[in-house]
């Protein structure tokens, strides 16, 4: 009968020298090592666009054939997707810059967001990371708005510069709303987080503004059903659906402060569940009598170790569970032992936010907690949840989204 021995940490525990790389939808490529997506939703957005100010331009003007303005229009909506990217990467330069890490960019029907690697440290880098994309946006913009005074009026070139500027300077203005999810919203929760010295306040504070930019601009696509200058419901459809989003996104950063809030004011070793480690031939049923041993309010978790006594894994509760009582004499724990990989092992002092994002990526799973080679215990994902919001999966809360 195999004797239960002290577990060793395992290589290189979460400590990636690059950012895991995430997104959604096509896979465009990198730039500058920032990876960048291109979700689906964005397709539709570029065919109406393309289609609504295709038929605007040969309407205008009676040398351009509808399609020859349909060309112009997709190159018109392929120019406000770099301009979303360029927008994109004044958030994840700064990012990098300040010491965050970035996971991605992801360019979407409304817009895009970048999945940075934790939250901003300081109230100072919440303000300047916020700032850099909006700031992007109107440079875009001045530059379009002076292309368009000096080419010949009148003209197709002169129509879309002076198209592109203005779509570009309404998404530096509209993103400088001070409401969550907008560019302007996360400055705002920057302030309030400098002047209370709590960053979860300052989300609350910023989401609620957030929810009341997002009826107001409901409130401006209804009253554009009654304005003479609006011809069509393409405008106004697309207004309710950003004010959706806005709702949407304001919900789920309060949420996000409300489940911190609940946390208890433990790190991740203070949280961790001891370990008993048994090698991988231990019967099943020896390892359950060992862990029956501990502390009946924080029972031990069971870590499978090799011969040289490195962490394998632990024990997998629903396959050890799925053994009959009559075979689990019989059975191995190495049979029924989930390997540890390096997206399940924590650090020792995460706490709050930071702890909620590590474990976004499988917050049901079990987590190796770690302090150099120092093993804590192991933390239980689906535990830490039931605190905060049972059967709710946290959104990722550095997720920078804009709106065009």
């Amino acid at each position: 009968m195999d004797e239960h021995r002290t577990a060793s940490a395992p290589a290189s525990p979460k400590a990636r020298p690059e950012p895991q790389e995430r997104g959604s939808g096509i896979r465009l490529g990198r730039i500058a090592g920032v990876p960048i997506f291109l979700a689906p939703s964005w397709l539709l957005l570029a065919a109406l666009i393309t289609i609504t100010y295709g038929q605007y331009l040969s309407s205008r003007s009676e040398a351009l054939t509808l399609t020859a303005g349909l060309a112009v229009g997709f190159g018109f909506v392929v120019c406000l997707l770099i301009s979303v990217l360029l927008h994109e990467l004044g958030h994840a330069f700064t990012s990098r810059h300040s010491g965050i890490g970035v996971r991605g960019i992801t360019l979407e029907m409304l817009g895009g967001y970048t999945e940075m690697e934790k939250e901003a440290p300081r109230p100072g880098v919440e303000l300047y990371v916020s700032l850099a994309g909006p700031a992007v946006s109107l440079a875009i913009g001045l530059l379009a708005a002076g292309a368009a005074a000096v080419l010949p009026p009148g003209g197709l070139a002169e129509t879309f510069a002076f198209q592109l500027a203005l779509s570009n300077i309404v998404v530096a203005v509209f993103n400088a709303l001070p409401g969550l999810p907008l560019d302007g919203g996360r400055a705002l929760q920057a302030l309030v987080w400098k002047l209370t010295g709590d960053a979860n306040t300052g989300r609350i504070v910023a989401g609620w503004v957030g929810r009341l930019l997002a009826l107001g601009t409901a409130a401006v696509a209804v009253l554009l059903l009654w304005s003479p200058l609006v011809h069509g419901y393409f405008g106004i459809l697309f207004t309710l659906l950003v004010a959706l989003t806005m709702w949407v996104g304001a919900g789920q950063a309060i949420r996000h402060a409300k489940a911190v809030g609940k946390l208890p004011p433990f790190s991740a070793r203070e949280l961790a569940r001891p370990i008993v480690a048994v090698t991988q031939p231990t019967p099943l049923a020896e390892a359950d009598r060992i862990a029956a041993l501990g502390d009946n309010e924080r029972r031990p978790v069971v870590a499978v170790v090799d011969g040289a006594g490195s962490l394998v894994g632990f024990l997998h509760g629903a396959s050890a569970r799925a053994v009959p009582a009559e075979r689990r004499p019989w059975v191995p724990v190495g049979d029924v032992t989930r390997r540890i990989d390096e997206d399940h092992v924590l650090t020792g002092d995460l706490r709050g936010a930071e702890l909620l994002q590590a474990i976004r990526d499988d917050p049901g799973g079990d987590y190796l907690v770690v302090t150099g080679e120092d093993v804590h215990g192991v933390l239980r994902g689906a535990e830490l949840l039931a605190l905060v919001a049972p059967n709710r999966r946290p959104r990722h809360p550095t997720a920078r989204r804009n709106s065009t």
